[in-house]
Protein backbone atom coordinates (compact mmCIF):
# COMPACT_ATOMS: atom_id res chain seq x y z
CA UNK A 1 0.00 0.00 0.00
CA UNK A 2 2.84 2.24 0.96
CA UNK A 3 3.98 1.90 -2.74
CA UNK A 4 0.90 2.20 -4.85
CA UNK A 5 -0.56 4.81 -2.97
CA UNK A 6 3.12 6.02 -3.25
CA UNK A 7 3.97 5.97 -6.89
CA UNK A 8 0.34 6.33 -8.24
CA UNK A 9 -0.92 8.83 -6.12
CA UNK A 10 1.77 11.00 -3.82
CA UNK A 11 4.40 11.72 -7.25
CA UNK A 12 1.65 13.19 -8.88
CA UNK A 13 0.96 16.09 -7.20
CA UNK A 14 4.82 16.73 -6.90
CA UNK A 15 5.30 15.99 -10.73
CA UNK A 16 2.28 18.69 -11.96
CA UNK A 17 4.35 21.85 -12.42
CA UNK A 18 6.80 20.51 -14.42
CA UNK A 19 4.58 18.25 -16.40
CA UNK A 20 2.47 21.58 -17.00
CA UNK A 21 5.92 23.16 -17.62
CA UNK A 22 7.39 21.41 -20.09
CA UNK A 23 4.37 19.92 -21.88
CA UNK A 24 2.50 23.72 -22.07
CA UNK A 25 -0.96 21.87 -21.12
CA UNK A 26 -2.35 24.56 -18.58
CA UNK A 27 -2.11 22.82 -14.79
CA UNK A 28 -6.25 22.43 -14.77
CA UNK A 29 -5.88 20.21 -17.88
CA UNK A 30 -3.21 18.03 -16.03
CA UNK A 31 -4.76 17.92 -12.73
CA UNK A 32 -7.95 16.81 -14.77
CA UNK A 33 -5.99 13.96 -16.39
CA UNK A 34 -5.25 12.93 -12.40
CA UNK A 35 -9.33 13.19 -11.31
CA UNK A 36 -10.05 11.23 -14.61
CA UNK A 37 -8.33 8.52 -13.12
CA UNK A 38 -10.37 8.63 -9.49
CA UNK A 39 -13.31 8.73 -11.35
CA UNK A 40 -12.24 5.88 -13.29
CA UNK A 41 -11.69 4.12 -10.04
CA UNK A 42 -14.62 4.91 -8.48
CA UNK A 43 -16.86 2.60 -11.03
CA UNK A 44 -13.81 -0.12 -11.90
CA UNK A 45 -13.98 -0.40 -7.81
CA UNK A 46 -17.71 -1.81 -8.22
CA UNK A 47 -16.89 -4.95 -10.33
CA UNK A 48 -13.02 -5.47 -8.00
CA UNK A 49 -15.40 -5.41 -4.94
CA UNK A 50 -17.50 -8.68 -6.50
CA UNK A 51 -14.54 -10.14 -7.86
CA UNK A 52 -12.86 -10.20 -3.79
CA UNK A 53 -15.91 -11.66 -2.17
CA UNK A 54 -15.88 -14.61 -4.83
CA UNK A 55 -11.95 -15.57 -5.38
CA UNK A 56 -10.13 -13.35 -2.30
CA UNK A 57 -7.30 -10.52 -3.30
CA UNK A 58 -3.94 -12.52 -4.77
CA UNK A 59 -5.29 -12.25 -8.22
CA UNK A 60 -7.08 -8.93 -8.68
CA UNK A 61 -4.63 -7.46 -6.65
CA UNK A 62 -1.23 -8.74 -8.78
CA UNK A 63 -3.09 -8.04 -11.72
CA UNK A 64 -3.84 -4.20 -10.84
CA UNK A 65 0.26 -3.95 -10.03
CA UNK A 66 1.05 -5.13 -13.52
CA UNK A 67 -1.53 -2.76 -14.98
CA UNK A 68 0.01 -0.40 -13.28
CA UNK A 69 3.42 -0.30 -15.32
CA UNK A 70 2.00 -0.08 -18.80
CA UNK A 71 0.02 2.77 -17.36
CA UNK A 72 3.01 4.46 -15.73
CA UNK A 73 5.22 4.05 -19.21
CA UNK A 74 2.12 5.37 -21.33
CA UNK A 75 1.91 8.61 -18.87
CA UNK A 76 5.90 8.68 -19.37
CA UNK A 77 5.80 8.33 -23.23
CA UNK A 78 2.57 10.54 -23.72
CA UNK A 79 3.17 12.52 -27.08
CA UNK A 80 -0.21 14.39 -26.94
CA UNK A 81 -2.97 15.33 -23.74
CA UNK A 82 -5.13 12.85 -25.05
CA UNK A 83 -2.75 9.96 -24.93
CA UNK A 84 -2.07 11.69 -21.76
CA UNK A 85 -5.46 11.18 -20.67
CA UNK A 86 -5.83 7.68 -21.52
CA UNK A 87 -2.71 6.57 -20.09
CA UNK A 88 -4.40 8.01 -16.22
CA UNK A 89 -7.60 6.21 -17.32
CA UNK A 90 -5.69 2.81 -17.70
CA UNK A 91 -3.88 4.13 -14.17
CA UNK A 92 -7.31 4.43 -12.18
CA UNK A 93 -8.05 0.64 -13.16
CA UNK A 94 -4.66 -0.23 -11.48
CA UNK A 95 -6.01 2.30 -8.21
CA UNK A 96 -8.89 0.13 -8.08
CA UNK A 97 -7.12 -3.38 -7.56
CA UNK A 98 -4.40 -2.29 -5.40
CA UNK A 99 -5.84 0.95 -2.85
CA UNK A 100 -7.28 0.91 -0.03
CA UNK A 101 -10.77 -0.62 -0.78
CA UNK A 102 -9.39 -4.25 -1.79
CA UNK A 103 -6.77 -4.44 1.25
CA UNK A 104 -9.66 -3.70 3.10
CA UNK A 105 -11.54 -5.92 2.05
CA UNK A 106 -9.31 -8.97 2.32
CA UNK A 107 -7.99 -7.56 5.85
CA UNK A 108 -11.56 -7.74 7.35
CA UNK A 109 -12.27 -10.97 5.67
CA UNK A 110 -9.10 -12.50 7.09
CA UNK A 111 -9.46 -10.98 10.37
CA UNK A 112 -12.73 -11.04 11.29
CA UNK A 113 -14.03 -10.03 14.57
CA UNK A 114 -10.54 -8.18 15.03
CA UNK A 115 -10.42 -6.44 11.88
CA UNK A 116 -10.19 -3.22 13.53
CA UNK A 117 -6.70 -4.27 14.95
CA UNK A 118 -5.83 -5.23 11.40
CA UNK A 119 -7.28 -2.38 9.78
CA UNK A 120 -5.64 -0.06 12.05
CA UNK A 121 -2.31 -1.22 11.80
CA UNK A 122 -2.62 -0.98 7.71
CA UNK A 123 -3.85 2.65 7.50
CA UNK A 124 -0.93 3.89 10.04
CA UNK A 125 1.98 2.35 8.11
CA UNK A 126 0.09 3.38 4.42
CA UNK A 127 0.15 6.78 6.04
CA UNK A 128 3.86 6.81 5.56
CA UNK A 129 3.15 6.97 1.59
CA UNK A 130 2.95 10.33 0.82
CA UNK A 131 6.41 10.64 3.66
CA UNK A 132 8.33 8.27 1.80
CA UNK A 133 7.34 9.36 -1.53
CA UNK A 134 6.97 12.98 -1.81
CA UNK A 135 10.57 13.49 -1.32
CA UNK A 136 12.07 10.37 -3.67
CA UNK A 137 9.76 11.88 -5.98
CA UNK A 138 11.33 15.55 -5.18
CA UNK A 139 15.04 14.09 -5.40
CA UNK A 140 14.53 12.11 -8.55
CA UNK A 141 12.97 14.98 -10.56
CA UNK A 142 16.00 16.78 -9.17
CA UNK A 143 18.68 14.51 -11.71
CA UNK A 144 15.81 13.57 -14.22
CA UNK A 145 12.94 14.73 -16.17
CA UNK A 146 9.37 14.01 -15.67
CA UNK A 147 9.35 11.46 -17.77
CA UNK A 148 12.07 9.29 -16.66
CA UNK A 149 11.12 9.95 -13.18
CA UNK A 150 8.06 8.33 -13.63
CA UNK A 151 9.93 5.20 -15.61
CA UNK A 152 11.74 4.91 -12.49
CA UNK A 153 8.55 4.61 -10.12
CA UNK A 154 6.93 2.28 -12.89
CA UNK A 155 10.56 0.12 -11.97
CA UNK A 156 9.54 0.73 -8.39
CA UNK A 157 6.24 -0.32 -8.38
CA UNK A 158 6.73 -3.41 -10.68
CA UNK A 159 9.32 -4.68 -8.49
CA UNK A 160 7.90 -4.13 -4.91
CA UNK A 161 4.08 -4.52 -5.61
CA UNK A 162 3.86 -7.48 -8.33
CA UNK A 163 5.35 -10.06 -5.70
CA UNK A 164 4.01 -8.84 -2.77
CA UNK A 165 0.35 -9.16 -4.26
CA UNK A 166 1.21 -12.42 -5.84
CA UNK A 167 2.11 -14.09 -2.38
CA UNK A 168 -1.03 -13.28 -0.86
CA UNK A 169 -1.40 -17.08 -0.23
CA UNK A 170 -4.35 -17.40 2.81
CA UNK A 171 -6.99 -19.04 2.59
CA UNK A 172 -10.12 -17.39 1.75
CA UNK A 173 -12.83 -17.88 4.41
CA UNK A 174 -16.40 -18.83 1.92
CA UNK A 175 -18.66 -17.42 4.01
CA UNK A 176 -16.80 -14.94 5.41
CA UNK A 177 -19.73 -13.60 7.78
CA UNK A 178 -18.75 -11.98 11.25
CA UNK A 179 -20.54 -9.73 13.09
CA UNK A 180 -24.01 -8.41 12.41
CA UNK A 181 -26.13 -9.85 10.21
CA UNK A 182 -28.74 -8.19 7.91
CA UNK A 183 -31.57 -10.84 6.44
CA UNK A 184 -29.66 -13.16 4.67
CA UNK A 185 -26.54 -11.11 3.66
CA UNK A 186 -27.53 -10.65 0.31
CA UNK A 187 -25.68 -8.04 -1.10
CA UNK A 188 -29.02 -7.02 -3.33
CA UNK A 189 -31.34 -6.30 -0.75
CA UNK A 190 -28.80 -4.43 1.40
CA UNK A 191 -27.77 -2.52 -1.65
CA UNK A 192 -31.48 -1.33 -1.86
CA UNK A 193 -32.03 -0.68 1.57
CA UNK A 194 -32.83 2.53 2.96
CA UNK A 195 -29.76 2.62 5.70
CA UNK A 196 -27.24 2.06 2.96
CA UNK A 197 -28.69 4.25 0.63
CA UNK A 198 -28.27 6.95 3.60
CA UNK A 199 -24.90 5.86 3.78
CA UNK A 200 -24.01 6.14 0.38
CA UNK A 201 -25.06 10.21 0.47
CA UNK A 202 -23.53 10.52 3.91
CA UNK A 203 -19.70 9.18 2.46
CA UNK A 204 -20.54 11.34 -0.56
CA UNK A 205 -21.35 14.66 1.09
CA UNK A 206 -18.99 14.11 4.13
CA UNK A 207 -16.23 13.07 2.11
CA UNK A 208 -16.19 15.89 -0.26
CA UNK A 209 -15.87 17.78 2.51
CA UNK A 210 -12.92 16.17 3.87
CA UNK A 211 -10.77 15.78 1.29
CA UNK A 212 -11.56 19.24 -0.10
CA UNK A 213 -10.12 20.72 2.86
CA UNK A 214 -7.00 18.71 2.10
CA UNK A 215 -6.29 20.31 -1.31
CA UNK A 216 -6.97 24.07 -0.25
CA UNK A 217 -5.81 23.86 3.27
CA UNK A 218 -2.08 25.31 1.94
CA UNK A 219 -3.89 28.34 -0.15
CA UNK A 220 -6.21 28.91 2.98
CA UNK A 221 -2.88 29.44 5.08
CA UNK A 222 -0.95 31.44 2.77
CA UNK A 223 -4.12 33.72 2.84
CA UNK A 224 -4.33 33.95 6.03
CA UNK A 225 -0.37 34.99 5.99
CA UNK A 226 1.55 32.25 6.10
CA UNK A 227 4.79 31.34 3.42
CA UNK A 228 4.39 28.27 1.58
CA UNK A 229 7.00 26.61 3.46
CA UNK A 230 5.76 26.86 6.56
CA UNK A 231 1.93 26.04 5.18
CA UNK A 232 3.56 22.67 3.75
CA UNK A 233 4.50 22.46 6.94
CA UNK A 234 1.63 22.04 8.79
CA UNK A 235 -0.07 20.29 6.03
CA UNK A 236 2.50 17.52 7.33
CA UNK A 237 1.73 17.75 10.49
CA UNK A 238 -1.68 17.40 9.65
CA UNK A 239 -0.28 13.75 8.29
CA UNK A 240 1.32 13.22 11.97
CA UNK A 241 -2.52 14.30 13.41
CA UNK A 242 -3.57 11.46 11.26
CA UNK A 243 -1.73 8.72 13.10
CA UNK A 244 -2.71 9.98 16.48
CA UNK A 245 -6.28 10.07 14.82
CA UNK A 246 -6.24 6.46 13.82
CA UNK A 247 -5.06 5.23 17.05
CA UNK A 248 -8.02 6.34 19.17
CA UNK A 249 -10.69 4.47 16.65
CA UNK A 250 -10.53 1.37 18.87
CA UNK A 251 -11.45 2.98 22.19
CA UNK A 252 -14.73 4.73 20.20
CA UNK A 253 -15.23 1.43 18.22
CA UNK A 254 -15.78 -0.11 21.49
CA UNK A 255 -18.19 2.76 23.18
CA UNK A 256 -20.42 3.86 20.47
CA UNK A 257 -22.78 2.06 17.58
CA UNK A 258 -22.17 2.25 14.01
CA UNK A 259 -24.17 4.99 13.61
CA UNK A 260 -23.37 7.17 16.36
CA UNK A 261 -19.61 7.00 15.93
CA UNK A 262 -20.49 7.55 12.14
CA UNK A 263 -22.47 11.17 13.24
CA UNK A 264 -19.38 11.71 16.18
CA UNK A 265 -16.65 11.18 13.68
CA UNK A 266 -18.13 13.82 11.01
CA UNK A 267 -19.59 16.65 13.55
CA UNK A 268 -15.76 16.16 14.60
CA UNK A 269 -14.51 16.56 10.84
CA UNK A 270 -17.37 19.88 10.55
CA UNK A 271 -16.12 21.39 13.84
CA UNK A 272 -12.28 21.19 13.10
CA UNK A 273 -13.24 22.87 9.10
CA UNK A 274 -14.77 25.72 10.87
CA UNK A 275 -12.50 26.50 13.36
CA UNK A 276 -9.95 26.40 10.87
CA UNK A 277 -11.70 28.92 8.19
CA UNK A 278 -12.55 30.91 11.50
CA UNK A 279 -8.98 31.43 13.03
CA UNK A 280 -7.12 34.65 11.60
CA UNK A 281 -3.44 34.37 13.59
CA UNK A 282 -1.05 33.57 14.53
CA UNK A 283 0.70 31.01 12.80
CA UNK A 284 0.87 28.86 15.67
CA UNK A 285 -2.47 28.46 16.13
CA UNK A 286 -3.57 27.56 12.56
CA UNK A 287 -0.67 24.85 12.79
CA UNK A 288 -2.52 23.25 15.55
CA UNK A 289 -6.06 23.42 13.82
CA UNK A 290 -4.21 21.82 10.70
CA UNK A 291 -3.47 19.27 12.92
CA UNK A 292 -6.54 18.68 14.21
CA UNK A 293 -8.02 18.16 10.98
CA UNK A 294 -5.37 16.10 10.47
CA UNK A 295 -6.95 13.89 12.98
CA UNK A 296 -10.21 14.01 12.35
CA UNK A 297 -9.39 13.19 8.56
CA UNK A 298 -7.33 9.85 9.84
CA UNK A 299 -10.12 8.36 11.82
CA UNK A 300 -12.56 9.17 8.80
CA UNK A 301 -10.07 6.87 6.91
CA UNK A 302 -11.11 4.04 9.44
CA UNK A 303 -14.77 5.27 9.20
CA UNK A 304 -14.97 4.30 5.91
CA UNK A 305 -12.82 0.65 5.92
CA UNK A 306 -15.61 -0.04 9.02
CA UNK A 307 -18.73 1.36 7.94
CA UNK A 308 -20.42 -1.94 5.63
CA UNK A 309 -18.74 -4.62 8.19
CA UNK A 310 -20.00 -2.75 11.54
CA UNK A 311 -23.62 -2.45 10.33
CA UNK A 312 -24.13 -6.00 7.73
CA UNK A 313 -21.28 -8.41 8.48
CA UNK A 314 -18.83 -9.13 6.01
CA UNK A 315 -20.44 -11.83 3.86
CA UNK A 316 -20.95 -9.23 1.10
CA UNK A 317 -18.25 -6.70 2.06
CA UNK A 318 -16.01 -6.40 -0.97
CA UNK A 319 -19.14 -5.70 -3.30
CA UNK A 320 -20.74 -3.51 -0.83
CA UNK A 321 -17.82 -1.63 0.06
CA UNK A 322 -17.05 -1.03 -3.35
CA UNK A 323 -20.79 0.51 -4.13
CA UNK A 324 -19.97 2.95 -1.12
CA UNK A 325 -16.15 3.52 -2.18
CA UNK A 326 -17.80 4.73 -5.88
CA UNK A 327 -19.57 8.05 -4.75
CA UNK A 328 -16.42 8.62 -1.85
CA UNK A 329 -14.29 8.84 -5.08
CA UNK A 330 -15.59 10.11 -7.36
CA UNK A 331 -15.83 13.14 -4.67
CA UNK A 332 -12.00 12.96 -4.19
CA UNK A 333 -11.93 13.16 -7.66
CA UNK A 334 -14.07 16.20 -7.83
CA UNK A 335 -12.62 18.21 -4.22
CA UNK A 336 -9.94 19.88 -6.02
CA UNK A 337 -11.83 21.39 -8.32
CA UNK A 338 -14.88 22.03 -6.54
CA UNK A 339 -13.07 23.77 -3.62
CA UNK A 340 -10.81 25.73 -6.18
CA UNK A 341 -14.09 27.09 -7.84
CA UNK A 342 -16.19 27.50 -4.38
CA UNK A 343 -13.18 29.56 -3.41
CA UNK A 344 -13.29 31.57 -6.19
CA UNK A 345 -17.27 32.34 -6.06
CA UNK A 346 -17.06 33.17 -2.77
CA UNK A 347 -14.03 35.69 -2.22
CA UNK A 348 -11.71 33.18 -0.49
CA UNK A 349 -10.83 29.97 1.32
CA UNK A 350 -11.77 31.33 4.75
CA UNK A 351 -15.67 31.57 3.58
CA UNK A 352 -14.65 27.92 1.44
CA UNK A 353 -14.05 26.27 4.85
CA UNK A 354 -16.56 27.31 6.53
CA UNK A 355 -19.35 26.08 3.50
CA UNK A 356 -16.79 22.53 3.67
CA UNK A 357 -17.36 22.81 7.49
CA UNK A 358 -21.12 23.10 6.65
CA UNK A 359 -21.59 20.63 4.20
CA UNK A 360 -19.63 18.13 6.30
CA UNK A 361 -22.02 18.76 9.28
CA UNK A 362 -24.89 17.67 6.86
CA UNK A 363 -23.22 14.20 6.17
CA UNK A 364 -23.25 13.94 10.15
CA UNK A 365 -27.10 14.58 10.16
CA UNK A 366 -27.58 12.20 7.00
CA UNK A 367 -26.03 9.63 9.00
CA UNK A 368 -28.55 9.55 11.74
CA UNK A 369 -30.46 7.67 9.02
CA UNK A 370 -27.87 4.89 8.09
CA UNK A 371 -28.39 2.27 11.10
CA UNK A 372 -28.97 -0.77 9.78
CA UNK A 373 -32.45 -2.36 10.56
Amino acid sequence: EITSWGVLYYAFPVLAPRISVETGWSVPAVTWAFSVSQIVSAFAGIAVGRWLDRRGPRAVMTAGSILALPALVGIAYASTYELFLLAWAVAGLAMAATFYPPAFAALTRWYGPDRVRALTALTLVAGLASTVFAPLTAALNEYLDWRATYLVLAAIVGAVTIPLHASLSLPWPEDGHHGPASGNGDAAVIARSRAFLALLATMAVGGFGVYAVVINQVPLLTERGLDTQLAAWALGLGGLGQVLGRLGYAPLQRHTSARGRTVIILAACAAATVLLGLIPSPPLLLVAAAMLVGMTRGVFTLLQATAVSDRWGTAAYGRLSGLLSAPLMLAIALAPWGGASLAQALGGYPALFLVLGVMTALGALLALATRAR
